[in-house]
Parts: C-alpha cells; sequence; structure tokens
C-alpha cells in the first residue's frame, strides 16, 4: 500500500477505487480546491504559547499547535497508522468506507472501538505537552480519556462528509440515549449553553494540504444554537472553512461541539488524523476497555489516570481486531 508520504507503491493501490482522477468533475473540484480551500489568516500557536491557545480555543472552537511532534515520532505515528490503514483495508476491497466512500474511522474500525492497545497511540498520550494544555482547558488534572481513534481518507475521497457535531442534547426520537448526550427535562440549557464536555485532539503524521482531504471547521459554532445546514444548503464558504495548510508534526484541539466534516481527499496521498478524545472533569458518558491491564501498568502516572476508566481487567483478554462496522 502507499505510505503517508506517496513514496511506496502506487497510489491507486489503496485509492482511486471505481473512481477516475481524471473525470471532468473531479478536475473541476480540484482546481477549485487548489486556488480557494482554506481559512483566510488561520491563527497557530507555538507549544509554548499555552494562555493564546486557550484563548483561540474558547474563541473559535480549535486551535494548531505546531512543532508537536519530533521527527522520529511523526514517523513512529506514520508507520503506526499505515499498519491499522492496512489492516481495515483488508477488510474492504472495494473501498466502501464506514465513514463514506474511501473514508474510514480508526475507532470505528477496531473491536475496542479504540486504537489505544497501539504503542503509537499510547505515545502520545505519553506527551506532556498534551496534559499541560488538557490542564489549561479544563481547570484541573481530573480529565479522562473517551478513546484513542481518529480518521483517514484515501485518494478518491471526492464526497464531502455532512457538517455535523459530536455533542448533543438527548431528544426522545434521536439516537443518543440520555446516558451519552446531555439532557435538561426542563428545557432550559443546551449542551451548547455549558463549558466544553470535550474535546478531541488531533496529530498530524503528515502535512495536511488544500487537497489531501483536510478537515473543514466553522469558525466559533461550538455555541451555536442554528440548526447545522445539510450538504445541500451549505454555502459555499463552509465547505472551504478547512483547517489548511498545516505541517506533519503538529496536533489541533477541537471542541467536539463545533460544525465539522471531512472533505475530499483529491490527492495522490492518504490523509489520517489519529486522535485522543477527553472528557471534562464533570462530563462521563460509558466507556468501554481499551487498554488492557499489562499495558496500562507500564504507562506514567500521569497517563494512567487520564485512562483510568478504559483499562480492562487484569483477568481480561481484549479482542483488539478490527472490523468494518460503522462508528
Amino acid at each position: 500500500m502507499g505510505t503517508q508520504n506517496g513514496t511506496s507503491s502506487s497510489p491507486n493501490s489503496v485509492g482511486w477505487k471505481g473512481i477516475d482522477p481524471n473525470d471532468a468533475e473531479v478536475v473541476r473540484l480540484k482546481e477549485h480546491l487548489a486556488a480557494n480551500n482554506g481559512i483566510d489568516g488561520i491563527d497557530t500557536v507555538k507549544p509554548d504559547d499555552v494562555e493564546r491557545a486557550v484563548e483561540l480555543f474558547h474563541r473559535d472552537g480549535f486551535v494548531v499547535v505546531t512543532d508537536v511532534l519530533s521527527e522520529e515520532q511523526i514517523e513512529v505515528l506514520a508507520t503506526g497508522c499505515d499498519e491499522v490503514i492496512s489492516e481495515i483495508l483488508a477488510l474492504d476491497d472495494g473501498r466502501s468506507g464506514n465513514r463514506g466512500s474511501h473514508r474510514y474511522s480508526f475507532g470505528g474500525s477496531s473491536m475496542t472501538r479504540s486504537q489505544l492497545h497501539r504503542p503509537e497511540w499510547q505515545m502520545l498520550l505519553e506527551l506532556p505537552i498534551v496534559h499541560q494544555y488538557l490542564r489549561a482547558i479544563f481547570g484541573g488534572p481530573d480529565y479522562t480519556l473517551r478513546a484513542a481513534s481518529g480518521d483517514f481518507c484515501l485518494p478518491g475521497a471526492i464526497q464531502y462528509q455532512p457538517l455535523h457535531s459530536d455533542a448533543a442534547d438527548w431528544q426522545p426520537e434521536g439516537i443518543m440515549s440520555k446516558f451519552s448526550s446531555f439532557h435538561d427535562p426542563r428545557g432550559r440549557v443546551s449542551v451548547r449553553d455549558l463549558p466544553c464536555p470535550y474535546v478531541c485532539i488531533n496529530f498530524i503524521p503528515q502535512d495536511i494540504t488544500r487537497l489531501n482531504g483536510p478537515i473543514r471547521q466553522v469558525v466559533g459554532t461550538q455555541n451555536s444554537p442554528a440548526p447545522i445546514p445539510s450538504l445541500d444548503a451549505e454555502p459555499e464558504w463552509m465547505r472551504l472553512s478547512t483547517v489548511c495548510p498545516v505541517s506533519a508534526g503538529a496536533m489541533m484541539i477541537r471542541d467536539v461541539r463545533a460544525w465539522h466534516g471531512g472533505t475530499p481527499n483529491l490527492s495522490d496521498t492518504i490523509r489520517s488524523i489519529p486522535n485522543l478524545e477527553f472528557y471534562a472533569p464533570w462530563f462521563r458518558e460509558p466507556t468501554v476497555p481499551g487498554i488492557s491491564y499489562d499495558d496500562f501498568k507500564k504507562l506514567s502516572p500521569e497517563a494512567q489516570r487520564a485512562v483510568r476508566f478504559s483499562v480492562a481487567d487484569s483477568s481480561e483478554t481484549l479482542d483488539t481486531g478490527v472490523t468494518m462496522r460503522a462508528p
């Protein structure tokens, strides 16, 4: 398969299945994105500018911190992502994906709904900067890990993923239960009126460009009560509101309530954004064990504190196989 930097076999061996990259509509979209994609004047911060990063996070619903991973860590993470991608794609020769054609969830493709059993994701959990930023955002150390996941899209993911939010209020007719979403029986307070319930930190093992499927983030929507527009109703400026360019080694910290979605990968390389997700000290959902007791004991005390609700019992064996179920 093609590697993260595209230096191996042809990307057509993993992407562009059933889709012609030279189709006139695809070529027009590629030219349009090459010329227009990306948030104008996007603010980024260096690792030591924590105060500014937290300010941007609360203002925009996300923030990009550059130069977080070393070259060695980038290579370790990219290699780990490639290994997991190979396992997943072995189950999906047609590239139908589990988040749309040519688009996949790392966590949704795992029997544990997490990649926490992988050493590359454990490496991310041990980064001191992760815990420094989480303490600053949540106001203390009592946050807990929700999952170690992320997503990837192959060349040939030509469709936009609908804008969505990863936190919602419970509705009787909805798909979320009272145990996995906010519910005010008085109907006075929405999850969008509250502090951030959980954050997602995406790590970047390859450059993010205008063409390889950058995530789109609609700035400042984490507290918006407005309905999220459908793909048909979404204005063009929102489709172009993507977080790019971003160099490999960065991390993007996101308030999961902000409107976001996947975009086309019209490049020749896979785009991966593995993540760690953390609950605020006051927010919980049911969790599924994602790390064995033996691996848990090898973690630092700070990492152990964060994953204390995601560790399997010492008598249990985790099934860490892959699956093509939807997340």
